[in-house]
């Protein structure tokens, strides 16, 4: 058979043996469960406001004098259609703490972007939609979270697990917090939403490294991904020591979302509650009973602009990163001695303004006994206090130099994982093999290749379109 990975803008073609080759396209291969219709959608929301689960309505939690933060996830995920989740439940959240007297004043909208980069005008009027934009934007009432805004940052000390806390001061001395999230497969945990929101997306990179470390991120509980990970277990206990400190719980409102975005289910409430009614349901979708047996080769496309933004499929870092989310999204399916193979462009393309800080970790990575991915996170306190670095991030739309370190913990698990890894089709090949990778022109010379890791007739796992849809987590057909 003949499929198309995707390749920097376009497609690179593999010939494929038909007997020894599955494809699995999200959504398509199987069927997502189905989604509430668009013209219940309003109903099942606000059904769903008003019934939270483990906690009081809104109605019952605010007054005149309240002071409210609604929190939505940044860019990445959620989808811009007009009724996503965050076009749908924020009015409704609006709404309802409107009607118990809260003035629009006391009101704030904050964009939960953690270490990413600050989302522009325009990405969060395409969020948001016309009217929530146009009544908040002006009036200076949608922020975006800076993690570097030490006078509007709380220090909680450390949570039962010595965990550091500091988190958003406008979310601390609200009265209300509103979290708007997405229960959608994530290769962190599990899932997003939830606790995962609140411990990542109005904290501070201190918070973020005691999880996004090689300790956490390399133990045996983080692969096959899972929702019962110590990284998960973090997740849970920071954003419970906020709650305690602050004296009151966040009201969570997350969708169950498929792979066009699209809100299966919704579920709110107080997180500890709701999360695993939402996962019950996110489940159904992200945990696909699909291989008969297990797999030698798993192959894949990587573009050069996906989630995080333009460059990730060429920037050595993100590629790795990106090879390792499959890995562990899919390790379920794959053998013991697996192989990946992936094509790509990887043309050292870093996108400086937008990645600031990686050109040079990736740098520092060739120099000073630095043999494997881990041993870089020595230096990821000094990278977090770069002034043009992080000024970059407060002022000019770039990620966090924390970043970076996230993600190279992150990419060694495929290394870890994998007998080899593949680059097929790379401009400047010496960026894939200094991460440890190896490089060929063309898929048919890296299957030639990978058989002396997994025998002859392998069988191969085929995942176009893996990095353009919403992933899910891959598992035996029993």
């Amino acid at each position: 058979m003949k499929i198309n990975f995707e390749y920097g803008e376009g497609t690179m073609e593999a010939v494929l043996p038909d007997d020894r080759t599955d494809v699995f396209i999200p959504g398509e291969t199987v069927p997502d469960p189905p989604f509430i219709p668009a013209d219940k959608l309003e109903e099942a929301t606000r059904e769903s406001i008003l019934n939270p689960i483990g906690m009081e309505p809104i109605s019952e939690l605010v007054r005149e004098g309240s002071r409210v933060c609604i929190v939505f996830p940044d860019r990445v995920k959620g989808g811009f259609q007009e009724n996503s989740h965050r076009k749908v439940a924020i009015p409704i959240i609006l709404e309802e703490c409107m009607k118990a007297g809260v003035k629009k004043n006391d009101i704030l909208l904050i964009c939960s972007n953690g270490l990413h980069r600050k989302n522009t005008r325009e990405e969060i009027h395409r969020i948001l939609g016309d009217k929530v934009f146009n009544d908040f934007w002006w009036s200076n009432q949608i922020i975006n979270h800076d993690s570097e805004d030490y006078e509007n940052l709380v220090d909680l000390g450390t949570d039962e697990f010595s965990n550091p806390v500091i988190m958003s001061r406008f979310v601390y001395e609200s009265d209300l917090t509103v979290f708007l999230g997405h229960a959608l497969g994530n290769p962190y945990g599990g899932y997003s939403g939830g606790y995962k929101h609140s411990a990542t997306g109005i904290t501070h990179w201190k918070s973020i490294a005691s999880h996004h470390i090689p300790d956490v991120m390399h133990r045996d509980d983080f692969i096959p991904v899972n929702s019962s990970s110590l990284m998960r277990r973090k997740f849970d206990t920071i954003s419970m020591h906020m709650e305690k400190c602050m004296g009151r719980k966040f009201f969570m409102c997350d969708a169950v979302l498929d792979t066009k975005a699209r809100q299966i289910a919704v579920f709110s409430g107080y997180a500890r509650d709701m999360q695993p009614a939402a996962w019950a349901v996110a489940d159904q979708r992200t945990l696909v009973p699909f291989a008969k047996e297990k797999y030698d080769i798993m192959i894949f496309g990587m573009p050069q602009n996906f989630h995080y933004g333009n460059g990730m499929g060429t920037n050595p870092i993100f590629m790795m990163q990106a090879a390792s989310a499959q890995i562990i999204r899919h390790k379920r399916v794959m053998n013991e001695n697996c192989v990946m193979i992936f094509s790509s462009i990887c043309n050292g393309y870093f996108h400086d303004q937008e990645f600031p800080s990686y050109r040079e970790t990736y740098e520092l990575f060739l120099q000073d006994y630095h043999n494997k991915l881990p041993d870089m996170a020595e230096h990821g306190v000094a990278f977090a206090m770069k002034k043009h670095y992080t000024d970059a991030y407060r002022f000019n739309y770039g990620y966090h130099p924390y970043h970076a370190f996230s993600m190279m913990s992150c990419g060694h698990l495929a290394e870890k994982h994998c007998s080899a890894i593949y680059c097929v089709g790379a401009y400047e090949p010496g960026y894939a093999r200094s991460m440890g990778m190896k490089t060929r022109a063309t898929f048919g010379e890296a299957l030639e290749d990978a058989e002396k890791y997994v025998g002859g007739k392998p069988r191969i796992l085929a995942l176009p379109l893996t990095f353009k849809t919403a992933a899910v987590h891959l598992c035996m057909k029993e």
